[in-house]
């Protein structure tokens, strides 16, 4: 019941000098990542984000005297900015960057930069002036359109250098004059861009489905090099600012393009007088047509030659691109009529058009315009443009939201109205990871805008299942349908952010608090029954199968997705108990449903999760279900190589499928290890593989004997990513059901399993390798008569670190002949290990036989159990899948995600690092480290020492941010609903639950599209 979205299908007609890209305006940041990029990341579906600013300005030729005088005066106004913008919003996504800026005000502290580089929400960033010294940043403008946004720092905060501002003159940006464009290069060294400008009538470039300027004029400028940095002055010889650098040709060509001055200096005179800076809009988008093209849309003979009378310079008109719907111009313009009066005057430039619209605000403006030769003559009221530019978002259920955008709306051609999902996120992910949601209806009530959308969601309960409608952007033709869980636990409040241009920050309001869910009550349900079921054994054990879905919050243990789903298989129906794969259910934190015979969804809750052979065990309640589920009966004896059995599987659009089929290998599982994030999988255990090309398409099943009996799970294994793809590799291979009943059965008698390992990665060699590494001719004789179907040993690959000391323990090498005086040539005759304290070994180390007592390991700490978001960094104990990989640990504080646009982020505090000091303060554990971080103050700098997962040291310094990345804490907690609390650390005091301030990081999303995930249940 899911909907689909086709191919994207751009609407807007591109016009002939439309820019590809624009021109990668970030870099690689700095930070120590350990082992490739596939480190896992928190926060963000943008898997292709933009990373920091490059400029890509070189050096000018050696310049005269009068240049070297110029460029002297400006560099001491050029700043660098690095900054965030935390969360996504409208047409930007949350990011780290890095951009220039210059100071157009020295007095009271405005800069001058993009608007893509301000953002058009949350911003949080520094300046950093020519001679190094920092500053923080505060928006107080970014225009709705226009690139150009104005940032406020504290002048007094510079106490080396005089300030100096760099004036603004639009006028004498000439074609054939001679410029420099100043940036500088994330503050480590001056770099100069000379130019010759060479067109003054250029179209605004059209960068992709981002933010793009419209109705606006730019300067082309013929370049040395190509492109340059984001936000630089465009300077001529006398030392005037005349344009803003705002981007370029990604394609090599020496190509730049400026923004001209004359909108940013209204704005920033405005500003100055503490004036509104007032913007009108008839919601119409105008493009500059050459005359040639006029004419060939109807433009009169006596309408040109009056124009070209008039404005013997000009080559070109204003001509309707885009009109929006149900906006001011709907009805009155259509698009290719060419505009020749506006309140009477000849008007051919977008600047006076500017002008007129802007000073009618509310007011209403008299056009002409020639339509196919035939003059039109118009009123149209003119609109705010501030009011269709958003400035404020919800956050609920781990999704925010905004009215959609004029930004949005023109991109698109549709019209100024609706909901926009800026995160789909939480509960809110649909089935494609694509940005441009638009919400028709929530729980079958309509969603017009943000503010009855608020009303909505603050009656729908907590754990609420509800029909929820859609819209693309790009397919408003297709109503997309779909049956969301709404999250109002692990994000419990409804939370409205505003932007406050007086603080530059975005102000925390909280809306509602969840209602509490609904009691669940019994449903009734019957299972599907097989048509043409020629293997009766194998179509009864559907009555066993129930579907589970995970929804995972907070990103731990590496796991590289927050939602999955599997078939489960019931092995207890009176008691609720499933066995389901830990590809599916990695760890707790995290919500479970469980859907019974297609038709009754209930809660799930973790029992059970094996250390080694990736399954884990689930509960329900049986109490809410009237349905004839049917336990399975798991065999008691291993299936051999070659045996006949039933292969009953579930395909990726979950349907059922069965085959007879034969055992054609069963071996020691060897999934590789992920170097870049380590995250759980399989050891130790063996793995089985059938013939049959349904086993590769399916996910989730078991295998079956004649007798209906369960002789194999078959299961989902979770692997490594994929350097060349990015994608993450799932493997399917079954798993022998004896191996199951040891810990199933303590579960059926009420007890908690308590098992103990070998903390070591078991590798199986032949014999020829055996007889190399020092085992007797008389070793090797037992072995074939124990196993006559496999000649194996087991030598130990790769040790897991422990904490403490290990005395008498195994070590890489080692070959295994006898466990407890059994010799050990089956990877399940290991198991004897998860029941003892000490083995009793005959082992052979470097060709010699000795005996040992193993001291074995308690599983019980193996799990997460506590995890701290700070500063967009969620940290946690090393799980032992770093453990199994790593050989010293150097803190208990591993960074196990970031969130991007966070500080964590733009610092370079990596995945896989270890946070070791701070401030010169050890911090060994979680504990330490809150007590050395709490107290921290809000946007202050701190140090902190590290250690990648390489054993490389570094330092970073770091600045702290409260308001937008509160330090949160989540702990494992019996007693409550969800398993777990959270604890929020604000000005250093403890606020339980979520605290006041702070975007919505615990729903981010997964960096790879999930395939079989679907966007509701």
């Amino acid at each position: 019941m899911n909907g689909s979205i086709g191919a994207a299908r751009p609407k807007r007609k591109q016009h002939p000098g439309v820019v590809e890209e624009r021109p990668q305006k970030h870099r690689a940041i700095n930070g120590k990542e350990s082992a490739g990029e596939n480190t896992p990341e928190v926060g963000s579906i943008f898997e292709d984000d933009v990373e920091m600013e490059e400029p890509r300005i070189l050096p000018a030729m050696a310049d005269t005297a009068e240049w070297q005088a110029a460029i002297e005066k400006v560099v001491r106004n050029v700043v660098s900015i690095r900054f965030c913008q935390t969360c996504s919003f409208d047409t930007d996504p949350a990011l780290t960057s890095e951009a220039t800026g210059f100071v157009v005000d020295a007095e009271r502290g405005y800069i001058m930069t993009n608007r893509h580089v301000v953002g058009s929400g949350p911003f949080w960033g520094y300046c950093i002036f020519d001679n190094h010294e920092e500053v923080d940043a505060y928006p107080v403008y970014r225009d709705p359109v226009h690139d150009f946004g104005i940032l406020r720092f504290d002048p007094k905060a510079i106490k080396y250098m005089p300030v100096a501002s760099l004036p603004l003159r639009p006028d004498l940006a000439k074609v054939g004059s001679e410029i420099r464009v100043v940036g500088n290069d994330a503050g480590e060294k001056l770099s100069i861009l000379s130019g010759v400008i060479s067109r003054l009538d250029r179209n605004a470039p059209e960068y992709g489905d981002g933010y793009c300027d419209f109705n606006t004029n730019y300067i082309q400028a013929a370049a040395a090099a190509s492109g340059g940095s984001s936000g630089s002055p465009v300077v001529n010889i006398d030392g005037y600012a005349v344009a803003l650098q705002a981007g370029g040709r990604s394609d090599g060509a020496a190509t730049d393009y400026f923004l001209p001055l004359d909108r940013p200096l209204r704005a920033l005179q405005c500003i100055q007088a503490g004036k509104p800076v007032t913007r009108g809009t008839i919601q119409c988008q105008w493009m500059i047509k050459p005359f040639d093209e006029c004419r060939r849309l109807g433009l009169s003979p006596d309408w040109e030659s009056a124009v070209r009378t008039n404005f013997p310079k000009e080559t070109g008109m204003l001509v309707a691109e885009i009109v929006l719907p149900e906006g001011p111009s709907d009805t009155k313009i259509e698009e290719g009529d060419v505009l020749i009066k506006v309140n009477g005057e000849l008007l051919t430039q977008f600047v006076r058009l500017d002008d007129i619209l802007d000073s009618s605000v509310d007011g209403k403006v008299s056009l002409l315009v020639q339509r196919g030769g035939e003059d039109i003559e118009v009123e149209v009221d003119v609109g705010n443009l501030h009011t269709i530019t958003p400035d404020r978002f919800v956050s609920v259920a781990g999704a925010s939201f905004h009215d959609l955008s004029y930004q949005q709306a023109r991109l698109y051609a549709v019209a100024c109205k609706g909901v926009f999902v800026c995160e789909a996120t939480g509960s809110f992910r649909f089935e494609s990871t694509d940005n441009g949601w638009i919400i028709q209806t929530v729980d079958h009530k309509p969603t017009l805008n943000l503010k009855s959308f608020i009303e909505v969601m603050k009656g729908i309960p907590d754990r609420t299942r509800v029909v929820v409608t859609y819209k693309h952007l790009r397919d408003l033709h297709t109503l997309n349908t779909s049956i969301l869980h709404i999250d109002r636990h692990w994000s419990s409040k409804m939370r409205l952010a505003v932007r406050n241009d007086e603080t530059g920050l975005w102000d925390f309001t909280d809306l509602a608090e969840a209602i509490p869910a609904v009691a669940p009550v019994r449903r009734s349900a019957s299972f599907i029954q097989l048509e043409n079921a020629q293997h009766p054994a194998a179509a009864d054990v559907v009555r066993s199968f129930v579907r589970v879905l995970c929804h995972m919050p907070v990103k731990l243990d590496g796991f590289p997705r927050n939602r999955k789903w599997g078939m489960g298989i019931v092995i207890d129906a009176k008691k609720g108990l499933v066995v389901i794969s830990r590809a599916v259910v990695p760890y707790d934190l995290c919500d479970i449903s469980i859907t019974i015979a297609d038709s009754i969804i209930v809660e799930g809750k973790v029992v059970f999760l094996h250390p080694l052979q990736n399954y884990a065990i689930i509960k329900y309640d049986p109490c809410l279900v009237d349905a004839p589920v049917q336990s399975a009966r798991l065999s008691t004896t291993h299936i051999t190589q070659g045996a006949s059995t039933y292969f009953v599987g579930f395909n990726q659009n979950m349907r059922i499928v069965i085959a007879k089929t034969t055992v054609t290998d069963i071996t020691a599982v060897a999934i590789p290890a992920n170097s870049g994030a380590p995250r759980y999988r399989a050891v130790n255990v063996d793995a089985i593989t059938v013939d049959t090309s349904l086993s590769g398409q399916c996910g989730s099943g078991v295998l079956v004997a004649e007798d209906g009996t369960v002789q194999a799970l078959w299961l989902t294994y979770l692997g490594e990513r994929s350097p060349a793809s990015q994608k993450d590799t799932d493997y399917h291979l079954g798993l022998a059901t004896p191996t199951l009943l040891p810990v199933i059965n303590k579960i059926q008698n009420g007890e908690q399993p308590k098992l103990r390992m070998l903390s070591v990665e078991f590798n199986a060699i032949q014999m020829s390798q055996a007889r190399i590494m020092g085992v007797s001719e008389e070793w090797i004789k037992k072995v074939a008569l124990d196993n006559s179907s496999r000649h194996q040993l087991f030598m130990i690959r790769k040790r897991t670190f422990e904490r403490g000391e290990q005395t008498g323990s195994l070590v890489e090498g080692d070959v295994i002949l006898t466990l407890n005086g059994k010799i050990i040539t089956r990877v399940n005759e290991l198991d004897v290990m998860y029941d003892h304290e000490v083995l009793d070994a005959v082992i052979v180390r470097d060709c010699v036989e000795m005996a040992l007592k193993l001291p074995t390991v308690s599983a019980d700490d193996l799990e997460t159990d506590r995890a701290v978001s700070f500063c967009g960094a969620v940290l946690h104990r090393p799980h032992h899948a770093v453990r199994q990989q790593i050989s010293k640990l150097h803190s208990e504080v591993y960074v196990a995600a970031r969130t991007r646009g966070s500080p964590a982020y733009q610092y370079g505090l990596s995945p896989t690092n270890f946070i070791t000091h701070v401030n010169g303060q050890k911090t060994p554990d979680l504990e330490s480290f809150l007590k050395a971080v709490v107290d921290i103050p809000d946007n202050t700098y701190f140090r902190l020492k590290a250690m990648t997962f390489d054993n490389v040291p570094w330092v970073i310094t770091m600045k702290k941010n409260d308001h937008y990345f509160p330090t949160m804490e989540w702990i494992k907690d019996a007693r409550e609903t969800s398993g777990w609390r959270r604890v929020t650390y604000e000005q250093g005091k403890v606020v339980k639950g979520e605290g006041h301030d702070g975007i919505n990081v615990t729903s981010e999303d997964t960096f790879e599209s999930d395939d079989n995930v679907g966007g509701g249940l």
